[in-house]
């Protein structure tokens, strides 16, 4: 599929995610060259989001690996429905088949035993688009299988044989930086760091994801959020919103019946914005002064 960065944008603007031309030739490139995005950047900054915008974009299917301590390869590529083979079994016994051992164990590797996990979903079912999310939760070892996978764009089940992608997935990697990357890993993708939007795009993401919300609270809820994020010392926030908070406290608002941000819906919505009892009681007292 050829679009240029620009017909890029406009495709994931018309899912409602709004990406500067920096991000939108990234992706292009990602698309053209056949290279894995890695993402990084604060939570809710729109990486998992873009990899949902790229899907819906381009029609294809989204698979989704959300990574964690300890994950592993088996988690992420397939296991044996063993409940079923056990049940297959026992109807060859009760069948009184004479087939010889060997046969039987082939069947037990049928493909209707095979448990697809993401990454093995999105090879077979490419072209789609594999997101792999927050892979900075897990270790060395995960790592370095993804490596191997992202080089060839295949897996070799031992029991059932190679399963190579017809068309590379787009792969989509988000990384919230908790730890640093191995360089291995970063050489194979293309890199893009997704910072906060500033206060006009943020407004324009508002106005494009809840078009229910009044221009003027838009624009006021945007302003105070800027505010909160760019707090220091003893103000800053021990988890300042993302723009998916953003979202939810202009939807909130909206469903109050709030056409402008005043002290008392802001202190009863807060809530949809913070996320922790500290962040919370600074937000709620310096009310008066974001809102002046």
């Amino acid at each position: 599929m050829d679009l240029t960065p620009r017909e890029i944008a406009d495709r994931l603007a018309a899912t409602g995610y709004l990406a500067d031309p920096e991000l939108a030739t990234v992706t292009f490139l990602g698309l053209k060259m056949q290279r894995p995005l890695l993402l990084e950047g604060e939570p809710g900054t729109g990486k998992t989001a873009l990899a949902e915008a790229i899907a819906e974009a381009l029609d294809l299917p989204l698979v989704r690996l959300q990574c964690y301590e300890g994950i592993d390869a088996t988690q992420a590529l397939y296991d044996w429905d063993f409940a079923r083979q056990i049940l297959h079994l026992r109807a060859l016994e009760a069948a009184g088949t004479a087939a010889e051992v060997e046969e039987a164990e082939k069947s037990l590797y049928d493909e209707r035993f095979l448990l697809a996990r993401p990454v093995l979903a999105a090879l077979r079912q490419s072209p789609s688009v594999l997101l792999v999310d927050e892979i900075d939760r897990a270790d060395d070892e995960f790592e370095a299988f993804l490596l191997e996978v992202l080089s060839t764009y295949r897996v070799t089940i031992p029991e059932f044989g190679t399963v190579a992608a017809a068309v590379p997935p787009i792969v989509v990697l988000t990384s919230n930086r908790t730890r640093e990357l191995h360089d291995a890993l970063k050489r194979r993708c293309l890199y893009h760091w997704i910072d906060h939007p500033g206060l006009d795009r943020e407004i324009e993401i508002v106005r494009s994801r809840a078009p229910e919300v009044a221009d003027e609270l838009a624009r006021q809820v945007v302003t105070v959020v800027q505010q909160l994020r760019s707090a220091e010392g003893a103000n800053a926030l021990l988890k300042p919103p993302g723009v998916a908070e953003t979202l939810d406290w202009a939807r909130a608002l909206h469903h109050l019946g709030a056409a402008e941000l005043d002290l008392e819906n802001a202190a009863a919505t807060l809530g949809a914005l913070v996320k922790h009892r500290e962040d919370a009681d600074r937000v709620r007292a310096a009310l008066d002064r974001l809102l002046a």
